[in-house]
């Protein structure tokens, strides 16, 4: 199934039913007055959180969506049927936009609901307007139409941990590692187009498709991933050993983030330098590993082909992520 994190729907409210002329029909009253019911009022029109960061992907094809009309009034000054609510399943971390107010909903939280729009009133019946001057009115009104508007839906993914850095740095395969996550790997740039999503012991792991530089100005991949780390509480920070200068490339993405704003600089970052499997000199290995400690961050070296470094990983990320709850 395609990951799909940004659409555009056309939704309305229902409309209100109908107000009718009736009139009381009974034996024995010749003059029975006025009988005629209001309608029904039109559905509203929902959103609501869950927990399926796919659930965008139902809508690829349908992009218009209808609350219930009202059920029009009836003989007996009976009072037509509200119709039906409708409700748009949404995954948690979805920002939801009017296009024409620019009015912002954000579903935070799952089963949290926001009514979108409201359905129209049902019209008056017959029956509403009998007075002492007018026993026999044959007004009646008809429902409002419902609310209706165009939304931009943009999904920003909610994450305990997110893994950034340039394009195979090892992301993938690192969260198959320590999740059960089966994210696309090979051997060359932009495998991930997608996020992908595993649990770590209850937490979420997050492997946001690699930035480039100028990333923030829509280069590579663009700023389609960056808006996921907004809501990530930290990151991990991946450089690869074979890049030549590592800290060039760390301070490559660092320069990415803070260009993005939303504090995604300020996030609390641990750095991962990966594929030490390259290397053949421990020596060189130890160096950088100074190099990037001097910024006051834990660095951790792992391989994939090295099941001790991964171990240890697993368990100080544990301990970190555990501290967050």
């Amino acid at each position: 199934m395609a990951f799909i994190d940004e659409i555009k729907i056309h939704a309305e409210a229902g409309r209100g039913g109908d107000g009718v002329v009736r009139w009381r029909q009974e034996k024995f009253i010749p003059k029975g007055g006025p009988a005629g019911g209001d309608g029904g009022r039109g559905g509203d029109f929902y959103a609501v959180a869950i927990r399926d960061i796919h659930a965008l992907s139902r809508y690829k094809a349908k992009k218009d969506f209808y609350a219930s009309r009202g059920e029009d009034g009836g003989n007996k000054s009976l009072h037509g049927k509200n119709g039906e609510d409708f409700i748009l399943e949404l995954p948690i971390g979805s920002v939801i936009t009017n296009l024409a107010t620019d009015e912002k909903w954000q579903l935070l939280e799952e089963g949290q609901k926001v009514l979108l729009l409201k359905g129209g009133y049902g019209g008056f019946g017959n029956e509403h307007f009998k007075s002492s001057t007018n026993t026999t009115p044959r007004e009646w009104k008809p429902g409002q139409d419902g609310e209706k508007g165009d939304f931009q839906i943009e999904l920003e993914l909610f994450a305990d941990l997110g893994f950034v850095g340039l394009p195979n740095a090892g992301k993938s395969s690192l969260l198959n590692s320590l999740t059960r996550a089966k994210a696309k790997v090979a051997d060359y740039a932009f495998t991930t187009l997608d996020p992908n999503l595993g649990d770590f012991y209850g937490h979420i792991i997050a492997d946001i498709p690699g930035l480039i530089e100028g990333a923030s100005e829509g280069k590579g991949l663009g700023i389609k991933f960056l808006r996921h780390i907004k809501r990530t509480k930290m990151l991990a920070h991946l450089v690869s050993f074979e890049n030549a200068n590592m800290m060039k490339v760390y301070k490559e993405i660092r320069k990415e983030l803070e260009k993005y704003g939303n504090d995604l600089d300020k996030k609390e970052e641990i750095i991962v330098l990966t594929k030490t499997d390259v290397i053949e000199d421990t020596k060189i290995i130890e160096k950088r590993k100074k190099e990037f400690e001097k910024l006051g961050k834990k660095v951790f070296v792992i391989s994939l082909y090295d099941d001790k470094s991964i171990k240890n990983l697993n368990d100080e990320l544990s301990k970190i992520l555990e501290k967050k709850v």
